[in-house]
This record gives C-alpha cells, structure tokens and sequence, in this order.
C-alpha cells in the first residue's frame, strides 16, 4: 500500500472565502466545488509529507499548513497587497528557508516558505 496524496481539510461554513487567500493571493486553482466542498489545488507534484511539531521553530507557534512557494518575497508581496497581515517574518531560518506566518480567512496559521541557498 502506498499513500498517494494527503489533503488538509479546513472546517468552515463560509467556503466561499477561501477564494480569496487559496486562489487570489497563492494562485491555486479550484479543482472541485460541490457546494459543500471547495478544492484548490496545483498540477504541480508533490511530495506527500505530514508533520508533527511541538512548536513551529525558532519559539513561534506550530502553523496549521506549510506552503512552500518559489519566490517568498513575491508571496509576501501578495499578502500585503490583499490586505492579510504578517504574523512573524520574513525571515531566514537557520535550517534552510526563508518564510513567514500569515492566518488565512478561517484563522489558520499558514507558514509560507521557500527554501535558500547556502552561501
């Protein structure tokens, strides 16, 4: 048995307000919408990974999900310019990335990351 995807499921009852975080400012597109349920998502692969944390690293809180992005300062930009402000960040972290925390329209803590380059 192999795992193929793992999905973050997000209660809510205002599924229309993910539009504006998920698609408008991360740029994901609406995969799947029954009413009930509003999927975004890329074609892009991934891994599959899940993680366990006692703290979010660096003393902040634990985030609810991770999305690793290919320019952060860009991401940032897009945050700022739809009105969401940052939590913690940016900042260079000793274990490799560059991110910032952001609470989505549900009051999810989302660490938005893209890995660095070692000097």
């Amino acid at each position: 048995m192999k795992v193929r995807r793992i999905v973050a499921n997000i209660d809510t009852r205002k599924i229309e307000a993910a539009k504006s975080f998920y698609h408008d400012v991360l740029g994901l597109d609406l995969l799947m919408d029954h009413g009930w349920i509003a999927t975004y998502g890329s074609n892009e692969q991934m891994s599959v990974q899940i993680s366990f944390a006692s703290e979010g690293g660096s003393g902040t809180s634990t985030p609810d999900l991770s999305v690793e992005v290919d320019d952060v300062e860009a991401a940032l930009e897009r945050v700022k310019k739809a009105g969401y402000s940052v939590e913690y960040g940016p900042m260079n972290e000793p274990w490799g990335v560059r991110r910032f925390f952001v609470r989505d329209p549900f009051g999810k803590l989302v660490n938005i990351l893209a890995h660095v380059q070692a000097d």
